[in-house]
């Protein structure tokens, strides 16, 4: 089945725009456009895709505000954020939301279908010097003491490797390097973490291996 988008963005232009280009892919499918968030949870919920686009600067309701109700009501829906400025706080607040990562506008015609294949195989993309400033921040959240022994989640040794590797802030091909394994199958042990411990998110799967003690 195609993968299901929903494009949210004020800009007329740029919603036509990423349509044509997203329909140049046979296994996509744009399931909705629309020009506010102010309906989002309904406008979502009518379409019912897997992706959703979201412009951060949206009229009357911010993207930021809209994500964090989409992913309180559906927290399997991948959100793929548009900014203009890479390192804006904006986008560091929409990480924190539940985004699962960003593409900066310049670049939407070069690498957003690789941006929505990347969330799709349960990448997160986003660039090291936000993914830090993520990790900064669930560093400095007062982790529960236990001496329950972690959860197991049935974690592989390479796994938790690729684990530790991400929660210390590394790029997909940072791992690759270190790990001395391809780009491809960095992706492949992200995506098998994903499903196991149940998240949607980088942000998620840090917070889980910190708070769990998974590595």
């Amino acid at each position: 089945m195609p993968l299901r988008i929903a494009i949210f963005d004020d800009n007329k232009n740029i919603r036509e725009s990423i349509a044509m280009l997203l329909q140049t892919e046979k296994d996509f499918e744009v399931v909705g456009s629309f020009a506010h968030v102010l309906d989002c949870l309904e406008d979502v919920t009518q379409c019912s895709p897997d992706v959703i686009l979201m412009d951060i600067e949206m009229p009357g309701m911010t993207g930021i505000e809209a994500v964090k109700i989409i992913k309180h009501e559906l927290p399997d829906v991948l959100i793929l954020m548009q900014t203009v400025f890479e390192d804006d706080d904006n986008v560091f607040d929409s990480i924190c939301a539940g985004a699962s990562g960003y593409i900066l506008k310049n670049f939407l015609n070069t690498k957003l279908i690789d941006a929505i294949k990347e969330l799709e195989f349960g990448g997160s993309p986003m660039s090291p010097s936000i993914a830090r400033k993520v990790l900064t921040k669930m560093q400095q959240i007062p982790q529960h003491v236990s001496n329950m022994p972690a959860p197991d989640y049935k974690l592989t040794a390479r796994e938790k490797e690729v684990l530790a590797c991400v929660v210390n802030g590394l790029s997909y091909k940072m791992i690759g390097d270190q790990l001395f394994i391809g780009y491809e199958t960095v992706r492949s042990h992200i995506k098998h973490i994903y499903e196991k411990l149940h998240v949607a998110s980088l942000t998620e799967v840090v917070h889980k291996a910190m708070k769990e003690g998974i590595v």
